[in-house]
């Protein structure tokens, strides 16, 4: 199999391990004004909705204080002192600074507890916390930590190297760790007298990767009786699937409870289920909103989609249905490759292939099936290029993305008569096309929202199998003209993240663990949108199943990575593909 890389500068991989943080931006990404659809027998199951920063939940109440004139200047400046000092204080579960490492250890860059100090952590499962007094109110557990002065375990420094400088405290034995993960948690720093000092809110992946790590099934398996879904996600407190029988219908004809076993939700159903769409419903705290939410979203391995990218479609991969002639015989007929130095590449992407080609018929321009048009202009070409040695094509973004609405029915143009009677010398021609360039049907595909489901706005037809159908059409068609397929991946982002944003997926599912966050506990965006956390157990895991998937049910030849240098080394080499 082909890998390729965009880039690898040593100074984005170094940066992943070296003592020093992540480059920290310190921005909390931004959640779309639209919201998930709703099925309408939900209206009684409150969703909140976002579109400014949440407000604190950490609110300073004191007795009446009194007037500057009555004090000291001595004893006003330090009850402002002390003022200011709070007010810092109680946004401080805002941020996650405290990183929890493993079942038994939190660390935690505090410069001194002192003697008369000591460290708890905190809980709330209906994220109730809030300062009052210098006090944290709220909880359900107050567990008090024990600081080692070993500091980190070796084996902790090597997973989280950026710091290894960190404070490390202990659990108490026999602590209830796996429901403590689905609560709102902060560690604080008290007095002797009780008076909180310092606090945080954690980030959970160190602790999620010892406890949850799963190698099992994901997503919707298939038998001759039943569907099975699996969903993993070990800090939610409940989850449902709503099933639909049509891709935009609001009431579902059924909505199942999941059961968690090990942090992976479960639940099996009829064979009728394939060929409907389902939704998750999942309540779990999200640190980007202080809340516990309850989340709609897509399943992380969906296969399919409705047209409007909203919910997940029962798709069976191995049905008979869903495989041109001879699909599985394809393997075996590759075009000859008798060394990886004979490659040559032509990149392209699929709706310029075609979109204005006259002599593919309109509605397959711009789209998979035009490839599948021997006589086309476009299809001539590419068989001049293999007869000439180019043995690869390498297709931009394919996948389910961003910024690209997959009904054509909802795209804008610009009259292009209108243009051509423009001046050469005329700005309005760019005037008209800004106006429309978010609605219109072109994009590079870069901002990654499903990676395993083909892009809807190239297939014929966006809804049910369709675009799974004639993608493989598209891959056989290339390959009959001695042609293989090269896919151009993007794992190091996200377009989404967020409890409510349209686009976001995986942090919906598992908050504050599929994307990278720096030492305040915001996302990084050095990828120009929200990075992705391979140095996680099941973020790899996802990746990995990933390209699987694209190499064994499409029959794919390779893969570019974009912004290689944004994900680990070892997801890389991986040698277990």
């Amino acid at each position: 199999m082909l890998l390729l890389a965009s880039s690898f500068p040593s100074s984005l991989s170094l940066s992943l391990f070296s003592s020093s943080p992540l480059s920290i931006l310190p921005l909390s990404s931004s959640s779309s004004s639209s919201s998930f659809p709703r099925p309408s027998s939900l209206s009684a199951s409150p969703l909140r909705f976002h579109n400014t920063p949440p407000p604190l939940l950490c609110s300073l109440s004191s007795s009446s204080s009194p007037s500057p004139s009555s004090l000291s200047s001595s004893s006003f400046l330090e009850q402002q002192q002390q003022s200011a000092s709070f007010s810092k204080m109680q946004d401080n579960l805002l941020y996650s600074r405290a990183y929890w490492v493993s079942e038994s250890v939190i660390a935690w860059n505090f410069d001194d507890v002192g003697n008369e100090g000591f460290c708890y952590l905190l809980s709330s499962k209906d994220a109730s916390l809030s300062i009052a007094n210098s006090k944290i109110q709220g909880e359900d557990v107050k567990i008090k930590l024990q600081e080692d002065s070993a500091g980190l375990p070796p084996n902790v420094v090597e997973k989280f190297p950026h710091i290894r400088g960190y404070r490390a405290f202990r659990l108490p034995p026999n602590s209830d760790v796996k429901s403590l993960l689905k609560s709102q948690l902060a560690v604080a720093i008290y007095d002797s007298d009780e008076r909180c000092r310092n606090c945080t809110g954690l980030q959970l992946p160190g602790v999620l990767d010892e406890l949850f790590s799963y190698d099992g099934p994901l997503g919707a398996l298939y038998s001759k009786e039943v569907v099975s879904l699996y969903l993993w996600a070990p800090t939610a407190q409940a989850v449902h699937a709503y099933i639909y029988k049509d891709p935009s219908v609001d009431d579902p004809i059924e909505i199942v409870h999941l059961e968690e076993e090990y942090g992976v939700w479960r639940t099996k159903g009829p064979k009728s289920w394939e060929g409907c769409y389902y939704v998750y419903e999942v309540t779990v705290y999200h640190p980007s909103t202080l809340r516990v939410e309850k989340c709609y979203a897509n399943d992380p391995y969906a296969r399919g989609l409705s047209p409007d990218g909203r919910r997940t479609l029962l798709l069976n991969l191995d049905s008979d249905q869903l495989k041109p002639n001879g699909w599985d015989n394809l393997a075996n007929e590759k075009p000859v490759m008798h060394s990886f130095s004979d490659i040559s590449i032509y990149e392209l992407h699929i709706r310029d292939f075609s979109a204005n080609d006259q002599s593919v018929h309109p509605e397959f321009r711009g789209g998979y099936l035009a490839f599948t048009l021997q006589d086309s202009a476009g299809v001539l070409h590419l068989k001049k290029l293999s007869s000439a040695g180019i043995t690869h094509v390498h297709l931009l973004p394919t996948f389910q993305f961003a910024g690209v609405d997959d009904q054509k029915e909802n795209w804008r143009f610009v009259d292009t008569s209108i243009l051509e009677s423009l001046a050469p010398d005329s700005d309005q021609q760019q005037a008209l096309i800004t106006a429309i360039q978010n609605f219109d049907g072109y994009n590079w595909g870069y901002n990654p929202v499903l990676w395993g489901v083909p892009k809807g706005s190239y297939a014929s037809n966006p809804n049910g199998p369709c675009r799974t159908i004639e993608f493989r059409k598209m891959v056989e068609a290339l390959n009959r003209i001695g042609l293989r397929v090269v896919l151009d991946v993007v794992y190091n982002h996200l377009q989404g993240s967020g409890p409510i944003d349209e686009h976001s997926v995986l942090d919906k599912i598992v908050p504050g663990y599929y994307l990278r966050r720096n030492t305040d506990g915001f996302i990084e965006q050095s990828t120009c949108m929200n990075n992705t956390a391979s140095e996680h157990f099941m973020v790899e895991r996802l990746i990995l199943d990933d390209l699987v998937h694209w190499a064994v049910n499409y029959k794919i030849d390779g893969f570019r990575f974009d912004l290689m240098g944004h994900i680990m080394k070892s997801t890389m080499v991986c040698n277990s593909l």
